[in-house]
């Protein structure tokens, strides 16, 4: 069962401002890792790297090697097709067209879960379920 990361939940794995966020991140990152079925985006590359440079201050060198290690990963690659549907779901669902543009990756990718805080925990997108791992 392959599962596709927002970037908040990477984020998390290096926050030291949200522990109980961060052991629940690193949990998930380690298993699915294991299992060898996870799945980013370039865009989630991209940002990554922003957050981990801009807010939490991290040496570009160090975020860049860190950002760098998720492209063993899948990785599916933005391109016009992609961002048309996203502008398409983003209308459809009112999503913002970020949000939109990593459910269109993670449906592109075929995955069955999407990990984000970003939306509805539970919130299903044809075969996909929406999974909050820090919902209570």
């Amino acid at each position: 069962m392959s599962v596709f990361f927002d970037t908040n939940v990477l984020v998390y794995c290096t926050d030291t401002a949200a522990l109980a966020k961060q052991a629940v991140a690193r949990r998930l990152v380690a298993l699915a890792s294991a299992k060898g079925d996870s799945v980013i985006s370039t865009q989630v590359l991209i940002e990554l790297f922003n957050v981990l440079t801009r807010k939490q201050k991290m040496p570009a060198d160090t975020a860049r090697t860190m950002t760098l290690a998720y492209t063993g990963w899948t990785v599916v690659q933005s391109d016009l097709a992609l961002v048309t549907a996203a502008m398409d779901k983003a209308i459809q669902h009112q999503l913002s067209i970020w949000d939109a543009m990593v459910v269109e990756a993670a449906l592109r990718a075929n995955v069955q879960t999407l990990y984000t805080e970003d939306l509805t925990h539970g919130q299903r997108f044809g075969g996909m379920t929406v999974v909050n791992p820090f919902y209570n």
